[in-house]
């Protein structure tokens, strides 16, 4: 297998690369977007205009904004892959905060006009592809992505300024189906920051430190595997069982992150996804099982969806290890 961009300072500009990354944005345009649940679609140009920023009550300090957040991590990825396009940021947010302007005090909600109202989002997350660093993986083509999340509900507001948090990742977004495909190694769970020049810092840290072509093999292997309809149907049976286990046994088993309605679209998609469903003989292979976590995965609140993003490739890099005999996710398969 070779990455057809392997050199970030150098643009494959030939034909057949060109007319590829053409198609592929056709195929995405037609399709979902990466995360779905209670989220909207909107503008950097609204967070700019037409959202306020939040503060830190105790001494009214500024938090980072969305907006600041999604063009610090743009920069960061335009420094690290120079010379590269990169595509604007798709957004969506949810969990919308209102306030009005102090005028309008007193006045009913229904009589305000739109410039006293005010709004901020208290979730947000991005995703932006960088079209020409793709590759084929079991027959899906893939486009390098990063984004990122910010939740407000996971700060103190009401203190003094502090370090604020952010999730940020890298990894590649399937253009079959716009799922996201992230590993451990590209993806920080908890940014901690004080400043923008400190959160473009840590960014560039996590760029670095993301294998590429290490990715890209280890989830070209999982094609290599089966699973056999009663193995699926096993996993799947386990998977619902795991959620209602004792803590003391919970404990004592790897991490599965999704809840019982996801698993429920696992079982579902087995039968009906169009991509990534069964075979005749109703065996299926990883790469399809875990396209079918992470299709299940776009129901996930904001602030929970790249830990279960990543969850969905550890969990099932796991399941193709019990299959190779190592036992530490054995008892999801018997």
């Amino acid at each position: 297998m070779e990455l057809q961009v392997i050199n970030p300072s150098k643009i494959q500009t030939t034909e057949d690369i060109f007319e590829e990354v053409i198609e592929a944005e056709e195929i995405i345009q037609q399709q979902k977007h990466f995360i779905e649940a209670n989220t909207s679609s909107i503008s950097l140009k609204h967070l700019k205009n037409d959202c306020t920023i939040p503060v830190f009550s105790k001494d009214n300090e500024c938090t980072i904004a969305h907006q600041e957040f999604i063009e610090t991590v743009r920069e960061s990825a335009s420094q690290f892959f120079n010379g590269h396009p990169i595509k604007e940021a798709e957004i969506r947010v949810s969990h919308v905060v209102k306030g009005r302007i102090p005028e309008a005090i007193g006045k009913p909600a229904k009589d305000l006009l739109e410039h006293e109202k005010t709004i901020y989002y208290e979730r947000m997350a991005f995703m932006m592809t960088i079209p020409s660093i793709t590759d084929m993986v079991n027959g899906n083509r893939l486009s390098l992505s990063i984004g990122g999340v910010r939740a407000y509900n996971h700060e103190n507001l009401y203190s003094k300024k502090n370090v604020e948090k952010f999730k940020v990742f890298i990894g590649f977004q399937n253009l079959v189906c716009t799922n996201l495909c992230v590993s451990t190694d590209g993806y920080a769970d908890e940014l901690r920051v004080s400043h923008i020049g400190d959160l473009q810092k840590k960014v560039l840290e996590l760029f670095q430190a993301y294998n590429i072509n290490t990715h890209l093999q280890d989830m070209n292997s999982l094609g290599k595997y089966q699973l056999t309809e009663h193995q699926f149907a096993q996993l799947i049976g386990k998977t619902k069982l795991y959620n209602y286990l004792p803590p003391q046994q919970k404990r004592l088993l790897p991490l599965l992150d999704f809840n019982d309605g996801q698993i429920n679209t696992v079982a579902r998609d087995y039968y009906q996804d169009g991509s990534f469903c069964k075979e005749d003989d109703g065996s299926i292979n990883l790469w399809k099982c875990y396209n079918l976590f992470t299709g299940a995965n776009k129901s996930s609140y904001i602030d929970s969806f790249l830990n279960r993003t990543v969850n969905a490739y550890t969990f099932t890099k796991g399941i193709e290890k019990a299959l190779r005999g190592d036992n530490e996710y054995q008892w999801f398969l018997n």
